[in-house]
């Protein structure tokens, strides 16, 4: 029923698109157009009611022509669960007709073969099957992936953006079933953007679960080090203290980025002078270094609580325990570090709101020179528009009158700067004479 409903809306969309070539004119090709949108949205929206294994199923029956035009119309949200649904024969001719799709979504199997583990990308249901994983990476999965790898190992896999407002106490846990629950936060620290991204590990029948939306610098190192290193790991364990590890060493990495940034900033800060624009610069890097700082100093925290709690569960063999222990000690170094960082970003920005409280100071104490010296002239000013000084003044021509007035005026101005900044000036040695 919904195959000839397809075939019903890709044939008028046929016509209408050979109607479009043959006729000429503005006219026609306004019209034409307007029935194109009009069939096109029609389609769609016969789409977006269909399931995934209807859509399937529509597409198992259509010849290469007939998928190429259906494809676009099949709802952005959906594709990733069909394309994971259809078979693969299904799924080949598909990307021959339409061309391979780029997606964000990525399923990896890793298998320990010969004491070296081995990668391999998960397309369809079918690449599951006669696989014996240590380590299941998921990362983006849709819905269909997780529902059938859960269905599959017998576990449930749930969108780790669903986990970010668990409770600390929630975050690591063990189920009834034997299977460790864990939600940690990664550090991604890009573009001078720090985020935290939150993934969830699910550790049962000694296969290790990953479950996040984005990709992390340290599992693409994760990745790179198992293909190459080898031994790099024996187990599922061993791959989730060395993915903790591998955190920590980037965050030691963002630690040493921020040292940089904080030595560049601190020259600039101790220098002789600083404008309000070149202050207002400086605070911004150092609230953005606090920031990451503070977030590096939580993931770690983070961390932390994760490794304890793999101690406290007694899952790791003494070797892994040292391994663990030895994390925890790199974290305690870290702290120390991130403690410090926080005084010396204390300490600039202390020193920059002096700077900008030094020139305030200095665009009052300009100001008050000038009122001071001003203070006299206004009185005279007051004087010189009485009608007593026409009085005073009666047979003096009024040019002289005032013109002497005025030259006694700024006469009267100087000798008033030069009396305050003679003021300033033996304050200013008083003040060098105590602090020697």
């Amino acid at each position: 029923m919904y195959l000839e409903s397809v075939r019903e809306l890709l044939r008028k969309q046929k016509l209408v698109d050979g109607l479009t070539k043959a006729q000429a004119g503005p006219h026609s090709q306004l019209a034409d157009s307007v029935t194109e949108r009009q069939h096109l949205a029609e389609l769609e929206t016969f789409m977006a009611r269909l399931g995934v294994a209807d859509i399937v199923e529509i597409f198992a029956d259509l010849n290469p022509d007939e998928a190429a035009m259906l494809w676009p119309r099949v709802p952005a949200t959906r594709t990733t669960d069909v394309l994971w649904d259809m078979p693969d024969e299904l799924r080949e001719r598909l990307e021959e007709a339409v061309g391979p799709r780029p997606s964000d979504s990525r399923v990896s199997v890793f298998e320990l073969t010969g004491g070296r583990i081995r990668q391999y990308p998960i397309n369809g249901r079918k690449d599951l099957e006669g696989k014996k994983p240590i380590w299941i990476d998921l990362l983006n999965a849709s819905a269909a992936q997780r529902s059938y790898i859960g269905e599959f190992y017998r576990i449930e896999l749930p969108d780790p953006g669903d986990e970010t407002e668990l409770e600390v106490s929630s975050r690591f846990q063990i189920d009834e079933s034997g299977a460790l629950n864990l939600h940690s936060n990664f550090l991604l620290d890009r573009g001078g953007k720090s985020r935290s991204i939150p993934v969830a590990f699910f550790l049962r029948d000694d296969i290790l679960f990953s479950l996040r939306n984005e990709d992390l610098p340290v599992f693409r190192l994760q990745r790179r080090r198992v293909e190459t290193v080898p031994g790099y790991a024996s187990n599922c364990f061993d791959l989730l203290l060395n993915l903790y590890g591998l955190d920590v060493e980037y965050s030691a990495d963002s630690l040493e980025d921020i040292y940089k940034t904080l030595s560049r900033v601190g020259k600039h800060v101790l220098s002789e002078a600083m404008t309000d624009e070149e202050a207002a610069s400086v605070l911004a890097d150092i609230a953005e270094e606090e920031d990451l700082n503070g977030r590096i100093r939580s993931n770690i925290m983070d961390t932390q609580r994760a490794i304890v709690f793999l101690m406290q569960s007694k899952v790791l063999m003494e070797p892994q325990a040292q391994e663990a222990k030895q994390v925890l000690r790199n974290i305690d170094s870290l702290n120390s570090h991130t403690a410090f960082l926080f005084d010396k970003i204390n300490f600039l920005m202390d020193a920059t709101i002096g700077f900008i409280n030094i020139n305030q100071n200095r665009r009052v104490t300009q100001l008050t020179v000038i009122s001071v010296v001003f203070l006299p002239l206004n009185i005279l000013a007051g004087i010189g528009g009485m009608s007593e000084f026409s009085m005073m003044t009666t047979g003096i021509p009024w040019p002289i009158a005032y013109t002497g007035f005025v030259l006694g005026a700024a006469l009267l101005g100087w000798l008033t700067y030069r009396i305050v900044r003679r003021f300033d000036r033996s304050k200013a040695a008083r003040a060098s004479g105590s602090a020697g």
